[in-house]
This record gives C-alpha cells, structure tokens and sequence, in this order.
C-alpha cells in the first residue's frame, strides 16, 4: 500500500438480519488523486480506466462538429461462429494503435489496426467437451491487459471452457512463462474433488491490478436449479508473468471463516454460486480490489440456504496483493429475487460537504445507488435497514430487513401499486387492474410465492426486474463534474414457484422460468411510461440533476388502435442504454433490443445534441472512444437479432478520416 499515514483502527459494522457482523480493518488515509478517465487518447481498461469511469479527456470530436460524424470503417465477425454470433457484447481495448477484443462463441481474441479495421493477428483454442459443454459459449466481454513498461505486454482472457490465457500483446502468441505454455487451468485452481466441466465458467474479463490478474467466474441460470448443491464461485488471482496462484477468497465462507455462521443449517457447506460474473474494478493507487459479488444457489428461491448468506450480493474490497479482505457491506440479505449486483463499482473523487472524499459507487438492479467511501467502507450517506414483507412460501427464509440508502434517490420505479398502472384511458386502466388481479404486488422486496397460492393468486410480479433497473451496461462517470450517469429500464418480472419432480430438481420450490408471461393490456405494458430512462447524478451533493426517456416511443405503442387520438410523450423502452463521458458530451447507444440508434447528449442536461441510425443494428456493447495519428474515433460494436445481421465493430470519425472498406474477419489462425 502506498502513502501509508498512522491512522487508528476502523471498525466496520454491518448489521442485517439482526446478526452483528463486525470487522476490524487497519487502514491509511492517502491523499485524494482524481480518477481521470482514460488516458494519452487510448483505452487500455474494459471501462476506459481501473476506477471504470468511462470517460475520456479527449475533445477533437465536440457538440458542435459531432453531427459531421461519419462511418470510418466497420469489422465484421461473420465466420467466427457458426452460425455467426449476433450479439457481441465486448468493449475493445486500444493501445499503441491496435484494438484487442474477444469474438464469436469460442471467444477468439482479434488483434486490429485501430485506423482502418484490419485484422492483424486472431488467437484461438478448440476446447473440445469444456466448450460444449460450458455455461457461457459466448465471446464474453472483453479482454485485459498489462505491461511492465519495458516491452513486456500481455493480453489476458478467460475462455469459455475456463481457462485463463496470458498472450503477447504484439503477436497474439502464448506466453510460454505463463502457466502451461501461456495457460492456467482454472479447473485445477478450484480445489475441488469432482469434474466441474458445464458448472462454471466466465463471461467479463480479468482484472488486472498491480502484479496480479483476478478472475471472476460465472455459471448458468439458476432459476431452476438441478440441485441445491452447486460448484462455489470463488474469486482466484495469478501472477501477471508466471501464472502462479497468489490467493483465493471464499464468496461463500467455508466452516469456521469469517460469515460461515450467516449460513443457517450447515448450508455454507453445499450451496454454490455468489461469483463476480459482471465486470469488477481496481484501484491501482490503494492496491484494492472492488468485487459485486451475485446471488447463491438458486435465483428465487432459498429454503435450502437459510440466513444473510455472506458475501452473496455483497460488494467486498480485498487487497488485491493477498485476497485479504478490507471491507464489505451487504446489499440484499438473503436474495430470492435475482437481483446479483451488476455494475462496475465506478471510483471517483469528488466534495462531500465541501471535504474530498475517495468514493466508490454501485448501482443495483434494484435501482439503488450504495455510495460508500471506498477507503474505509464507510456509507457516504446513512443506509437504513428498514422491515421488508416477509415470505409465506413453504421452507423458504427471509431476512426482516434490507438496506435502504436514505440518498441518493432512486433512479427508476420501485414496487408497484395501482397507481402505477396504465391511465391513458380510463378503459385501459382498468383493464390493466383488472389483467393483475391474479397476481400478487406491493412494495420492493416482495418475495416470490407460489403459483397455485393459498390466497388463489399465481404468483408475485416485482419490480425491478429480474434484469434490473440497471445492469452490467449501465453507468459511467464524469472525474471533472462528479457527476454520475445510469442507464435503466422498467420491467418487471413474475416470479411464480412450483415445486419440481425429484427428477428436475433436489430444491423444494423453481421458479417457472427466466422470464414468465407476464399481464398487458391489448399489447400494452400495464404500466405508466417511461419503460427505460438515463439519470445523471451530482455526486458531490448526491441529488438527481437531470433525468430522461432513453429513447422514442416504440411502435407498439404509438402505433396502437387505442392511442390514435393521444398525444403520447417519449416513453422509452425496455433496454438499457450503453454510455461514454467525453470532455464534451455524453455518447449514448440506445441498447440491445431498441432502435438501432447512436446519439450525443449534453452531459449537463440530456438535451440532444446529434443522433445517427447504426448500420449494423442495435447496440450490443459499449461505446469506446481513442486517438490514433491524430484522429479521434468512437467504436461501438452492434448487430440485429431481427434482421440477422452478425456481430460488427462500427467505427466514427470526422468526414477527413478516410473512409475504408470493411475489414471481414478471418479465423484461419
């Protein structure tokens, strides 16, 4: 740890579920350094930088000349699946002058020239068994990479299959110091006495930090759970150059750790889950590590797991050198509504009551921001554990109260009562309470109930969400503003229990499936617009400045029989917009799902500034922007599940960056 200064022990106190849960942490206090986005105009983090701002200081593309944007070149992915992926999720990398990015559902590793989208070097593995059989045959999110400064460069990716392979940055080849000629076996690493294949896998990048690269795991939906005994999703780092394990820590504590008494029945000892399978972030600087660690076995339903369940849906700071743990602070306790912490934990530094403060910032997709001082762990602003309804699902457990951060506010609907429901017509209105009278609703944190309910209802509509409120493709950060930006949507989700066969499950109760049918109205959503929104924040005072529709109206909806007559203002839709902070303006993809649409926004108001139609469909990952021999460029990768156009990196740029022919990707490497 660097600029170490004496300051006394910090106790940190979470109290949930009535249990008192303490640790004793030494910490220093180092002085404030702003988190400054990406820097020297490239883009060498998932997020831009380690504290996952997403934000660039470059200025050559501003409000003024950003509707002269044009197409600069596109790269295609079409041969690297088959049948060719659709939806690639992945952020690029650029440094010195070439993009790195995973592709098609081997998760190739593409090498690209950074001016013109030509292929320059492709790395793949044949997994046999562990890629058919994996959890996540997709081509993942991204990729890492790390330098010593001397030359020495690598790239870090996880496979589907569960490997971690270190390559060299110039050349796509192995690294022959590293593991087993430029691979670690994660399935060795686990330290289990069965064959894991088809129960664990990855789906972001490593993190790199300091001397060390981190895995996070991710395993298969568990709606419907074949078994309340799952492979534990535990957190392992390797040595950046041999490969070497340097530490493990336990997400589910084992008999006798720190949290195993929050597992009520021994049942620490079975369940699975609780990995970090969304994107995670490093503070270089302190030398910690920030995990938002998912639920545990299974999504809807945890009789079989009673208590807190530390450290599920727990954001954790470890030492990234050793896997010590620093601070923690629970989000859900005992979470039966899949709501797994999704976002980056987004550093940045800004004036609390006029005082500098290191924050870290993690928004839910429960449409929480938990605001912590991310030294210390600190809340930034009190977090209540207020009471929460309380289950009547046959064996299941829930916790008497969750966390509720008393500010900032908000950023989408929680809950839902009646005077949430449609009201364009007084006809529709009523038909949207008549269409959920079968159901149970009420406030956030209403569990799941059964489908053939005692009260005759068939099951309980939530919302958020199963899939938020936010997720993994929602925030930035403005490092010069402390202003905060979240993308959202509102969709909720029915979640109705049944109980299995032995055959399906060893579980008491499933749920039905990952996304039941749910009620509308004619084709309507029942509930008031809008149905997706983008909120920015002023950190440094922790209100809401502004906050906007992330789209038009969709069809469906303003094209609809009973609404010819209304005037209906933007709605928005149910996507999450995927966003990037320039020195000038917020570059917003309106998301997976919607219209094909690229936009500039002013990042102080939301007003709209430019918007473009994506040729190559909706937007499936996250913008990035870099210089390279003095053009800047903005890329975004794209495709269309309705139209069937494959997976494409689309690159911008002024009309004097020449325009180049499309690079088709090869996979004879």
């Amino acid at each position: 740890m660097v600029n170490r200064m004496s300051s006394p022990h910090i106790l940190q106190v979470l109290r949930c579920c009535g249990l008192a849960l303490l640790t004793v942490v030494v910490v220093w206090t180092a002085p404030v350094k702003g988190q400054q986005g990406a820097k020297d105009g490239e883009w060498r983090f998932f997020s831009g930088d380690g504290g996952a701002t997403r934000y660039s200081p470059l200025d050559q593309i501003t409000r003024d000349n950003v509707k002269n944007l044009k197409v600069a070149w596109t790269w295609k992915s079409d041969n690297f699946s088959n049948p060719p992926e659709i939806r690639n999720q992945a952020t690029p990398l650029m440094v010195n002058g070439l993009l790195y990015f995973p592709a098609g559902s081997h998760r190739a590793v593409v090498a690209i020239d950074a001016g013109t989208g030509e292929t320059r070097w492709v790395w793949r593995i044949d997994e046999g068994a562990r890629w058919e059989k994996s959890p996540r045959r997709n081509s993942g999110r991204g990729v890492a990479y790390w330098t010593d400064g001397s030359g020495d460069e690598r790239i870090f990716t996880i496979t589907p299959g569960f490997q971690l392979a270190a390559l060299n940055a110039k050349t796509g080849q192995q690294v022959p110091g590293f593991g087993q000629g430029g691979i670690v076996d994660l399935f060795k690493e686990l330290g289990v006495d069965f064959d894991p294949t088809g129960t664990i896998g990855n789906s972001s990048p490593p993190v790199v930090c300091r001397d060390v690269v981190i895995v996070g795991p991710a395993q298969g939906e568990m709606s419907r759970p074949k078994s309340k005994k799952m492979t534990k999703a535990d957190i392992m780092a390797f040595d950046v150059r041999t490969g070497k394990k340097r530490w493990v820590f336990h997400t589910i504590p084992r008999p006798g750790e720190f949290g195993a008494d929050t597992w009520l029945n021994g049942s620490n000892e079975y369940t699975g889950n609780a990995g970090a399978w969304t994107t995670f972030t490093a503070d270089n600087e302190l030398g910690y590590v920030y995990l938002p660690v998912e639920a545990a076995t299974g999504d809807y339903y945890g009789g079989q797991r009673p208590g807190a369940n530390l450290f599920s849906s727990t954001l954790v700071a470890l030492d990234a050198s050793t896997g010590k743990r620093i601070w923690y602070y629970q989000l859900i306790h005992h979470d039966i509504w899949d709501y797994d912490i999704v976002t980056s934990p987004v550093l940045l530094d800004v004036k609390v009551d006029g005082k500098p403060v290191k924050l870290v910032i993690e928004a839910t997709k429960q449409a929480f921001l938990y605001v912590f001082d991310r030294v210390t762990g600190k809340p930034i602003w009190p977090i209540e554990e207020k009471p929460v309804p309380q289950t009547d699902a046959p064996g299941e457990w829930t916790s008497p109260t969750q966390p509720f951060p008393t500010k900032p506010p908000a950023f989408d609907r929680q809950g839902i009562t009646t005077n949430d429901l449609i009201d364009w017509t007084p006809e529709l209105r009523q038909k949207a309470i008549e269409a959920l009278k079968p159901y149970r609703i009420g406030p956030l944190y209403r569990s799941g109930s059964l489908t053939e309910a005692p009260d005759g209802t068939k099951g309980t509509i939530v919302l958020p969400g199963n899939l938020g409120g936010a997720n993994w493709e929602s925030t930035a950060a403005d490092p010069e503003t402390g202003y905060y930006y979240v993308s959202s949507m509102t969709r909720p989700t029915r979640i109705a229990l049944v109980k299995p066969t032995p055959a399906e499950s060893d579980v008491d109760y499933i749920g039905l499936a990952l996304n039941p049918p749910q009620p509308n109205v004619e084709g309507l959503p029942f509930l008031k617009p809008p149905y997706g929104r983008i909120t920015a924040y002023d950190m440094n005072r922790g209100d809401i400045v502004w906050q906007k529709a992330n789209g038009e109206t969709p069809p469906a909806i303003k094209n609809h029989p009973k609404l010819k007559d209304l005037n209906i203002p933007k709605t928005g839709g149910n996507w999450r917009s995927s966003i990037l902070v320039t020195k000038t303006m917020l570059l917003v993809g309106e998301g997976w799902g919607g219209p094909p649409m690229f936009r500039a926004m002013d990042k102080a108001t939301g007003e709209i500034l430019w918007e473009t139609q994506i040729p190559a469909g909706s937007t499936s990952g996250l913008p990035m922007t870099y210089m390279h021999e003095g053009k800047q460029y903005i890329v975004i990768a794209a495709g269309s599940q309705e139209a069937r156009i494959p997976a494409q990196l689309v690159a911008w740029a002024l009309p004097d960056t020449v325009t180049r022919p499309v690079s088709q990707a090869r996979s004879d490497k």
